[in-house]
């Protein structure tokens, strides 16, 4: 019979929510593979609305795992969002950690938990 720590369903539970939520998973993966991107940019991409993307920025930048740069170019606002290096480190581990889950979900046995 299995452990409960070998179930790897139910370990998905305790995955950070703060990066599992789909919105900011998205917002983290896009800036780790682009490294910077505006506002337009990452509203266009994420679909999200801008009051909701905003607010995600802001939860994310409040957690450390994003800096967010508002400037004015030509009188017109830019906000320009990129990883901190602790975004980086945490959404590694968190990609890390869905992996490892998904490896063990592939060898999982569901009969040896009966």
């Amino acid at each position: 019979m299995s452990k409960p720590d070998d179930v790897p369903f139910e370990r998905l539970a305790e995955l950070d929510k703060l990066i599992h939520e789909p919105a900011r998973l998205s917002i983290l993966t896009a800036l780790s593979s682009c490294g910077e991107a505006d506002f337009t940019f990452l509203r266009r991409l994420t679909g999200l609305t801008k009051g909701n993307l905003s607010s995600h920025l802001s939860r994310l930048e409040e957690a450390g795992m994003v800096n967010v740069e508002k400037k004015f170019e030509d009188k017109t606002p830019v906000t320009t969002a990129r990883l901190s290096e602790n975004g980086r480190r945490t959404i590694a581990r968190y990609w890390d950690e869905l992996q490892a889950l998904r490896e063990k979900a592939d060898q999982w046995d569901a009969d040896e938990d009966d």
